[in-house]
């Protein structure tokens, strides 16, 4: 292998002088693509941790150890298992990646020092080619006070005696580390918004990462922002299940919210609790440290890590909150009677938006269905029941979400279950029409008769499964209020009074639907002919529902085709192409009207669909007429362009990317299934005034449609509990949190966001 070492130390200088030549500034210096450090352990073994960048890794034979204490030597070093490399140079190699602690033991001999100078040798690559020359770098080392005792030989009879009492488990307790020597934490303010702390937690040893609190004692014009955790290591704890540890190092950096001033001093309150291996925890610690911050100009710091998870921390000032986030502290500072109401209104506003009109006529028609038997208060009943299990499903749906960040209603967004609900509605729409009743077994209702009235064409117990199904699955819109509480849950773990704001909103979402309910109960007309044609209207709209919850899933196209089949055979039915008796009355020509009108606007859907068209009510944009011969030419309809990311990786690349050209960055998360992302879509993204605004942004967009663990993992990094949610980035990098939108937003509402963002 020496032979190797000239040609390596060339290779590493040439490709160090090529980065430097053609100016490749993603390359790290070395210090920062392996951070190093060193320190002595209790039982003066010396630790040495490098810390190695994404994209860079070192080799394991190139590491070289050495003391400069005449009369201190190391042994053998305990390298921990690398990773197999197919390297282009040397071929197979074992490599580390990410951080690599290696242990070096030091024997000395009687009147050595306790001052010993360490040298570290070592060699590493990027990715991207580069290699670097070997790193040498000499620390000094404080090794504790050498015993007075020594240890008997391992070959004596004492010796032997003491590894069989250790082996049998006798061995003295106090060997357990002291805390501080256990965790060793070290704090340092890295500039006026950032403070850094890092613990070497020692070998054998771990941190739970759920257990880590920061706080500030207040200090005017001082804050906290939302402190963000490394990932941790699954571990299968006796006492808490299975958890996320820390092992060998962590660091944390701690975002300030800073108003502009001068040098401050802070106290910062850090808790923490971990464990030895060895089956032993220690009582939770805390520490205050006093630091003291230098002069602040007012602006924040630069943004984050994404890859990263929110942990415990002090909110960010109301005045830079986002609506949601206001939402949610209203919901942690408020009364409750005012909270309640407020989200009640929130609801009224709700039930006007188009994930809450599917559920009219699905209502509606469960009452028709009810045919002449139907009453005032029966139909009141209905309506209640139905409102009533799609309020208490959002309830458990959104303390669900916010409590472990799982969205029930996305994991019900799939081909599978949302074709097989679409099956139900024509299923439904068919026995409208009168082609078969729609009842359960006459064994079960004989068993049920004893027990309950029997309804006619469904009991409160269907109904209120059609109430569950219709929140599952026909609704599942995010909008500000319901994000806010589902925030508020999250991070508060008050899922009494965060379900008490969800069970109001739905409630004041289903308001109106109680009373389209009890309307349609008592404007339906007597047992007749009339009947069954009122039946037959709600056919047709169950029919439309099944095609509006196969939109999800289905291409544009034939979607567009199937409104057109709807149309045209209801026009049909409405006997639009039948000839009218000369005694005809006045009802029969307007329906023939109406069926007119069906049958035309269902043949310009069909063409449109033919011509690779999407929007029902714009079925023609593909296709105009052309020039005096009548070609028809395709026109594209002027849209952003966003470029697609799929995990934090593309994120962070794109943002990296956009840093360094100056530009701000919009992400918008979307999902197929999403109907207010469509709104979004079509009426504020297709606004000119919008796109003008928007020229100057990098456009990101992440499709969340799969709700897979990519998609999961970028929702909780930005706490957003499914689309649509659009986030914004400064040309600095810095995420502007408090300007991030949920739900749908008006052109004109938007084009201020915009505004904030290129304005700060």
């Amino acid at each position: 292998m020496k032979n190797w070492l000239p040609l390596l130390m060339l290779a590493g200088w040439m490709s160090v002088a090529h980065a430097g030549l053609f100016g490749d500034d993603e390359l790290l210096p070395p210090d920062e693509a392996f951070s190093f450090k060193a320190s002595v352990d209790a039982n003066g073994k010396i630790q040495a941790d490098w810390k190695i960048a994404d994209g860079y890794y070192l080799y394991k034979d190139k590491f070289k150890f050495s003391s400069g204490n005449g009369n201190a030597a190391l042994a053998t070093a305990d390298f921990p298992p690398a990773k197999v490399k197919k390297d282009p140079l040397f071929g197979t190699v074992e490599t580390y990646r990410n951080k690599v602690r290696i242990g070096i033991p030091v024997t000395r001999q009687p009147g050595a020092g306790n001052q010993l100078s360490f040298t570290a040798t070592y060699q590493g690559c990027a990715d991207m080619g580069v290699c670097y020359p070997p790193q040498t770098r000499t620390v000094s080392l404080q090794l504790p006070a050498a015993p007075t005792t020594q240890t008997p030989p391992a070959n004596s009879a004492l010796g032997a005696l003491s590894a069989l009492g250790a082996d049998l488990g006798f061995d003295d307790e106090s060997e357990l580390l002291p805390p501080d020597e256990a965790f060793r934490l070290d704090v340092l303010v890295r500039d006026a918004d950032h403070i850094a702390a890092s613990w070497v937690i020692a070998e054998g040893y771990y941190l739970y990462r759920d257990k880590f609190e920061f706080a500030l004692e207040p200090v005017k014009g001082v804050s906290l922002r939302p402190v963000q955790m490394p990932k941790g290591e699954l571990k299968q704890d006796e006492f808490f299940g299975e958890i996320q540890v820390y092992h060998e190092v962590v660091d944390v950096d701690l975002a300030l919210q800073r108003e502009a001033g001068p040098a401050t001093p802070v106290t910062l309150v850090v808790k923490y609790q971990g464990c030895a291996e060895a089956g032993v925890c220690y009582q939770p610690m805390s520490k205050r440290i006093e630091l003291m911050l230098p002069p602040a100009d007012g602006s924040s710091a630069v943004a984050t890590p994404l890859a990263t998870e929110t942990a415990p921390a002090e909110s960010a000032p109301a005045a830079n909150l986002s609506e949601q986030d206001a939402i949610a502290r209203r919901l942690k500072d408020g009364n409750l009677i005012a909270i309640l109401l407020a989200f009640y209104g929130f609801g009224l506003l709700l039930s006007f938006t188009p994930c809450v009109f599917p559920m009219v006529p699905i209502l509606s028609s469960i009452i028709v269905g009810q045919g002449a038997s139907i009453t005032t208060y029966k139909s009141f009943i209905l309506s209640l029941v139905y409102v009533l299990a799609m309020a208490a499903t959002y309830t458990v749906a959104g303390v669900v979400a916010g409590l472990f960040g799982e969205n029930l209603q996305a994991i019900f967004q799939n081909a599978w279950i949302l074709g097989a609900f679409a099956a139900v509605f024509v299923l439904l729409s068919f026995s409208m029409f009168g082609f078969y009743e729609l009842q359960m077994p006459s064994f079960i209702q004989n068993r049920l008769s004893s027990v309950s009235n029997r309804q006619r064409g469904g009991s409160l117990t269907g109904v209120a499964i059609m109430g569950f199904l219709s929140a599952l699955i026909v609704g599942p819109c995010v909008a500000a209020p319901l994000a806010g509480a589902l925030i508020y849950i999250g991070q508060t773990g008050d899922a009494v009074l965060g379900g008490l704001a969800l069970f109001t909103l739905s409630m004041g979402m289903g308001t109106p639907l109680i009373a389209i309910g009890v309307g349609a109960g008592k404007l339906l007309p007597k047992a007749g002919v009339w009947m069954d044609r009122v039946k037959a209207v709600f056919g047709v709209l169950m029919l439309a529902v099944a095609i509006w919850l196969l939109e999800r899933i289905l291409p544009a196209s034939l979607t567009l085709a199937l409104w057109s089949a709807l149309l045209i055979l209801s026009a049909v039915y409405l006997r639009a192409m039948d000839d009218l008796p000369v005694e005809a009355t006045g009802w029969a020509r307007l329906w023939k009207g109406v069926g007119l009108l069906s049958l035309t606007y269902g043949v310009l859907l069909l063409i449109g669909a033919a011509s690779g068209g999407s929007d029902p009510l714009r079925p023609l944009e593909n296709v105009r007429a052309g020039g005096v011969s009548g070609q028809a030419i395709a026109v594209q309809a002027h849209e952003l362009s966003f470029k697609q990311i799929h995990s934090l990786a593309d994120l962070q690349r794109e943002l990296d990317a956009a840093t360094r050209a100056g530009k701000p960055v919009m992400v918008d998360f979307y999902a197929d299934w999403c109907i207010s992302c469509k709104e979004m879509e079509k009426y504020t993204f297709g606004n000119a005034r919008v796109q003008q605004a928007l020229e100057s942004f990098v456009l990101l967009q992440a499709d969340v449609t799969a709700n897979n663990e990519d998609d999961k993992a970028l929702l909780k990094r930005f706490g957003l509990f499914g689309p649509p949610g659009i986030l914004f980035f400064d040309a600095s990098g810095k995420e502007r949190p408090e300007l991030s939108v949920v739900g749908f937003k008006k052109p004109e509402a938007f084009l201020q966001v915009i505004r904030k963002v290129q304005n700060p």
